[in-house]
């Protein structure tokens, strides 16, 4: 009798396993009427891009069955149909074993689920939507005809305000009834922010309208929700706060993107994500000063190990890379530098007495310094008289040194200060991160740096603009 317990006891276990079994991991069957095609997709949504997650093939049944023994994370996942990669969404959070219906030629429309309320949720809602907005376009097209007209509205104004009176209550209802959905996350997400009312100045009211929407900006988005990097809601969203919202100044843009990650922080992925994303971005900038938004992100994230999921290898050469910029970012005093000139004197950057200094590395091989050499000194002449000084590194080294003194006689730059350094006791190439040339900083009479990685080109346009805003902060 004990040995038939036992016995009994462990087949029970055994079925208790493998019931658990079955809801792991994930298995969503879709039938699709109106779809001849063998194949069907999963993507999935993953910060700006989609990627495809599943394959699969019709089965003896018509269905197709997508199934895995690991959970999907949560979000917003795509059903892509062949051929023209047209597709519906699915929401995915914890049933994730589920049957989808529709047609393939109106998905959205005819769409039944059975086994997932979030997806009931969705696509109820969906389908409310749907039924509105035919009679609430309509109205916003009879008032913007009356409108042109200049015919009395109010009473289409009424009609109108009354649907999006529906359509809000009912949001309202999915907001309460079912707070934790991402249902809800997407609708708080498409919730507009209420500025109050501010007296004053016009510009006074322009500028506190800005503060506090900027203040408020994410107030219906929860920035520690890990569903969000799976949606298609937050990276526009993100861009537009740095992009729009922020000062384009690396301090504030550093502030706000600071902000954003350590909200973020709960939500691994999205810390992750976004922290790679901004990094890469900024390690790329071509816009003048940006490099101190990277160095300001491994100083605050990967220096202090809280990017832990860097290989050594790779975290040391970031880490090297933004200890290579720290010294020669905007507004840090430019490093000085001893080199020779050609009859062996020395001469050190800081010796230069200029309103402006311009660093010039080059080498007499590069093709880019054969095509900016005469712009550059097209600008030299016309801006020496202006307290304009240019200090030109030739990068030649060893045997090459002579080539240096050859080219600047042939090319007539013999008008500004050359120098070059043999066997690079100075250490310039590491210092002022000298990868290519040509190279140029700029430098105020403090030898500040005001400006830098710009073309030959350029060099009039910003130094006329650095000569009016030295002039105008000189004014009494």
């Amino acid at each position: 009798m004990k040995v038939f317990n036992m016995l009994l006891c462990g087949i029970f276990v055994l079925l208790m396993l493998n019931i658990g079994h079955a809801e792991n991991g994930y298995k969503i069957e879709v039938k699709l009427d109106n779809y001849a095609e063998k194949e069907l997709y999963l993507g999935y949504y993953f910060g700006d891009k989609q990627y495809l997650k599943d394959t699969v093939q019709v089965n003896k049944k018509g269905s197709f069955v997508f199934e895995g023994e690991e959970a999907l994370g949560h979000g917003f996942y795509l059903v892509i149909m062949a051929p023209d990669n047209n597709y519906f969404q699915l929401l995915i959070d914890d049933d994730q074993h589920f049957e989808v219906s529709t047609d393939a030629l109106e998905p959205n429309k005819k769409m039944k689920i059975k086994g997932s309320k979030e997806n009931e949720l969705f696509y109820n809602y969906m389908t409310f939507l749907t039924e509105k907005r035919p009679a609430a376009d309509a109205l916003r097209k009879q008032i913007e005809e009356k409108e042109k007209a200049g015919e009395e509205t109010g009473k289409l104004s009424k009609q109108l305000d009354a649907i999006d009176g529906e359509v809000s209550k009912e949001q309202e209802r999915i907001v309460k009834d079912f707070p934790n959905s991402i249902t809800t996350l997407l609708i708080k997400s498409q919730t507009e922010i209420k500025i109050p009312e501010f007296e004053g100045e016009e510009a006074d009211i322009k500028l506190k309208r800005y503060y506090y929407y900027k203040n408020h900006y994410f107030d219906n988005v929860n920035l520690a929700d890990e569903r969000l990097v799976r949606s298609p809601i937050l990276f526009k969203r993100v861009n537009y706060y740095v992009d729009k919202l922020t000062r384009q100044h690396p301090d504030s843009i550093c502030q706000s993107i600071m902000y954003m990650l350590d909200e973020m922080k709960p939500a691994e992925e999205s810390f992750k994500y976004y922290l790679i994303h901004f990094l890469n971005q900024y390690a790329q900038s071509k816009i003048v000063g940006m490099d101190a938004v990277y160095v300001c992100l491994v100083e605050k994230y990967y220096e202090t190990g809280e990017a832990d999921w860097t290989k050594e290898d790779q975290l040391k050469k970031i880490i090297d890379n933004a200890n290579t910029l720290k010294p020669i970012l905007i507004g840090k005093t430019a490093p000085d530098i001893k080199l020779e000139k050609e009859d062996k004197s020395k001469m050190s950057l800081h010796e230069v007495d200029a309103d402006f200094t311009v660093l010039y590395f080059w080498d007499p091989d590069c093709g880019h310094c054969k095509k900016s050499m005469p712009k550059m000194i097209e600008f030299y002449d016309k801006y020496k008289t202006k307290g304009v000084e240019v200090f030109a590194v030739c990068t030649k080294v060893m045997k090459d040194v002579p080539k240096c003194w050859e080219t600047i006689k042939e090319k007539d730059m013999g008008r500004w200060l050359n120098l070059t350094d043999p066997f690079l006791r100075s250490k310039y190439k590491q210092i002022y991160n000298v990868k290519s040339t040509p190279r140029i900083f700029i430098l105020d009479d403090k030898k500040e740096i005001v400006s830098k990685r710009i073309g030959a080109e350029q060099l009039e346009e910003v130094l006329k603009q650095l000569i009016e805003q030295k002039a105008a902060k000189e004014k009494p």
